[in-house]
C-alpha cells in the first residue's frame, strides 16, 4: 500500500503544481498551499489522488476527516508550497524543501507498524484500503 500512497501523493502534488502555474504568483502559491492543506477533507474518502487509487483517510475511530484534521495531517506538505509565491527561486526552494519532507515522511511511514507518517500521528488519522464499489 505504500507504493499506492506515494502515487496518490504524486497525483495530488501534480494538481498543486498545476495550480502554481497560474501566472499571478501570490494567488497561485495560495491556491497550491490551500489544496495541499485541505486535500484530505475535500471529498468523503480523502484527496483526489487517494480516491483514484482506492485509498481512504479516516480518523483512528474510522470517521471521515474534517478540515481541521486535514490541516493537521497535511501542514508539513503544504508549507513548502507557500514558497511558490516567489517566482523561479521560490519554486526551486519549494521543491528542495519538499523533497526533504517527503523523504522524512516516507521513512516514518515505512517504520510505523500501522503505516502512519508523522502527519497521521499528529492528526490521529490512518490511510487504508477504500471501499470497493463493484
Amino acid at each position: 500500500m505504500i507504493i499506492r500512497r506515494v502515487f496518490a501523493f504524486l497525483i495530488d502534488l501534480v494538481i498543486a503544481t498545476l495550480f502554481s502555474a497560474i501566472p499571478i504568483p501570490v494567488i497561485s502559491g495560495l491556491i497550491a498551499f490551500l489544496y495541499m492543506l485541505l486535500r484530505d477533507g475535500l471529498t468523503e474518502r480523502g484527496s483526489i489522488g487517494k480516491r483514484m487509487l482506492n485509498l481512504q483517510v479516516t480518523t483512528l475511530g474510522g470517521q471521515q476527516l474534517n478540515y481541521e484534521e486535514s490541516i493537521r495531517r497535511n501542514i508539513i506538505f503544504a508549507f513548502p508550497t507557500i514558497f511558490h509565491v516567489i517566482p523561479v527561486f521560490g519554486w526551486i526552494l519549494a521543491h528542495l524543501f519538499g523533497l526533504f519532507i517527503y523523504v522524512v515522511e516516507l521513512l516514518a511511514m515505512n517504520k510505523n507498524p500501522r503505516g502512519q507518517r508523522n502527519g497521521d500521528r499528529w492528526a490521529g488519522t490512518l490511510v487504508q484500503e477504500g471501499p470497493h464499489y463493484y
